[in-house]
């Protein structure tokens, strides 16, 4: 067996504990932002069965024919999928419960998603999403509803360097007609594709509207647009969302080439845009996926939802100048003797009992030692016990940012500690 140190995965990152703190604070946020808008929080499996991306996402999209994870259950031959996404397990959970029962769903889930692409600056192999689902709504009034809410959380977090795009697909029917102008526009100008456009054109020809490739730009520009083939009902859905979004003063801009990269999407798609991140300026997205409910086998219910990529958002807040939380500990505890180790034990736990954070030093050591561990521990006051103050069951409290350090019965200690904290 080699003795070469093991790394992680390539594009599977650590996520060490002082970076951590910046994860557990945007968390909360997140959280406390959701609950706001009556959004409950659900939890599904990391694995499922490959045949459900296949069918929900569509076979001949990247992710699908790239970018999965997919491997066979040795156990029993399953075909097992690493989730890519959240939006299709969400769906599949609330049919395989019957959520959508008694009445429609707000939910919402976050946790890691697995793709093999190119790491790069906040995109990774394993990645860390939001999802936000609303099953069971059919108005454009959840639909803007949703894009406010991203608008309320980019204020929250301070980010102004974000631009709202949208668009519509319309309807299957709108789609279908679509579909076949593109096949017969592009078919009249096969030389000017690339390989990649050539290879989609009959199978999935409206993601080649969102080539990169230069040489292929005016040639797409010119193409077909969907916004032509659109019926009376998906505009008069498209331009109720924009209504609300301009009586609530969110700025947007319409960009009749923003399909989306999923085959379920349908009517309003959107995406939020930053400069600050290069080539990969998308920090969150969704749309409407009214048939994805009834595609993977339920009875068709309307739905809405997007995502938002938790690395890249982090990175956005790091570069607009965020720093990272610090740790809050409340306690140090310094002790040297058995009968100061014992009332040092006490002490931590008594003071935990009061919702204060307690690091109780281990492994021994000189005071001098110690003092230096409990200033690295960024705590607000140490308390120390030698033996002479575990005999009169004392302790000394030494406040870390500068004060005069005080002796003080146990039974006062807490006390001592909170009016000391709240001066901080």
């Amino acid at each position: 067996m080699s003795n070469e140190t093991l790394q992680a995965v390539r594009g599977m990152n650590d996520i060490l504990p002082d970076e951590a703190g910046l994860w557990l604070w945007f968390e909360e946020m997140v959280s406390d932002w959701l609950a706001s808008y009556g959004y409950r929080n659900i939890r599904m499996p990391l694995v499922e069965p490959t045949g459900l991306f296949k069918r929900a996402i569509g076979e001949v999209t990247d992710i699908v024919e790239k970018e999965m994870y997919s491997f066979e259950d040795s156990l029993n031959g399953d075909q097992l999928t690493l989730r890519p996404e959240g939006t299709a397990s969400c769906v599949r959970a609330v049919l395989q419960h019957n959520l959508l029962y008694n009445a429609p769903q707000r939910l919402y889930y976050s946790g890691p998603m697995f793709r093999h692409e190119r790491p790069q600056k906040g995109r990774y192999r394993q990645f860390h999403q939001v999802g936000v689902e609303a099953l069971g709504f059919a108005g454009p009034d959840i639909d803007a509803e949703q894009i406010m809410m991203c608008a309320r959380l980019w204020k929250r977090l301070g980010l102004s360097d974000v631009t709202l795009q949208i668009n519509t697909l319309g309807d299957s029917a709108c789609r279908h007609s679509h579909r076949a102008k593109l096949i017969a526009y592009f078919e009249q100008n096969l030389e000017l594709l690339d390989a990649e456009a050539t290879r989609r054109l009959h199978s999935n020809p409206l993601r080649i509207l969102d080539s990169k490739n230069p040489a292929m730009q005016a040639l797409i520009e010119a193409a077909p647009k969907l916004m032509d083939e659109l019926n009376t009902d998906a505009l008069t859905h498209f331009a109720a969302v924009q209504a609300i979004l301009t009586r609530h003063d969110i700025a947007f801009e319409i960009n009749p080439r923003l399909v989306r990269g999923l085959d379920y999407y349908n009517r309003t798609v959107f995406e939020w845009v930053t400069t600050k991140l290069g080539a990969q300026g998308t920090i969150c997205a969704g749309g409407r996926y009214d048939g994805l409910i009834e595609q993977i086998g339920g009875k068709p219910a309307p739905a809405m939802g997007f995502a938002m990529g938790v690395e890249r958002l982090l990175v956005l807040l790091q570069e607009a100048g965020m720093a990272l939380p610090k740790p809050r500990l409340d306690v140090y505890v310094v002790h040297q003797g058995e009968l100061a180790g014992q009332l040092a034990s006490q002490v931590a736990e008594q003071l935990r009992d009061v919702n204060l954070r307690v690091a109780l030093h281990c492994g021994g050591g000189s005071f001098k030692s110690q003092m230096k561990k409990a200033d690295a521990s960024c705590a607000v006051v140490a308390v120390v016990i030698g033996d002479d103050e575990a005999q009169a069951n004392e302790v000394s409290v030494k406040p870390m940012q500068g004060g005069t350090q005080v002796r003080v019965n146990v039974q006062d200690l807490a006390a001592t500690i909170n009016e000391l904290i709240k001066q901080e």
